[in-house]
């Protein structure tokens, strides 16, 4: 049995920082891409960053220069450090990875953090 469970979020003030991570367990043979996605009430999921296996990220424009995935390939964790926190960074934030378990290769998702940025 494959899971994936997020961790780190909460309540914070806009300039403020937090740090999430998604930590994907179980009969695992390879994880591909990981990313971070997020669901604003009444709003489409989007991708926020994605890291492939060798370690290249992917960012959407409205976070570039403020958040950072990174992963620990040892660990089969990903984070993602987000800095100078936005009001509409509001949403929550779901893990996706592109696994291969056995035989298979299929993508996974987290069950989801909540981020709030607000005064």
């Amino acid at each position: 049995q494959v899971q994936l469970v997020e961790s780190g979020g909460g309540l914070v003030q806009p300039g403020g920082s937090l740090r999430l991570s998604c930590a994907a367990s179980g009969s695992i043979r390879r994880i591909n891409a990981m990313g971070w996605y997020r669901q604003a009430p009444g709003k489409q999921r989007e991708l926020v960053a994605t890291v492939n296996i060798g370690g290249s990220t992917n960012y959407a424009d409205s976070v570039k220069g403020r958040f950072t995935m990174s992963r620990d390939n040892a660990n089969n964790t990903a984070y993602l450090q987000m800095d100078s926190l936005k009001p509409e960074d509001t949403a929550v934030y779901y893990c996706n990875a592109d696994l291969v378990v056995g035989w298979t290769r299929r993508g996974y998702w987290g069950q989801g953090t909540q981020v709030t940025v607000s005064s």
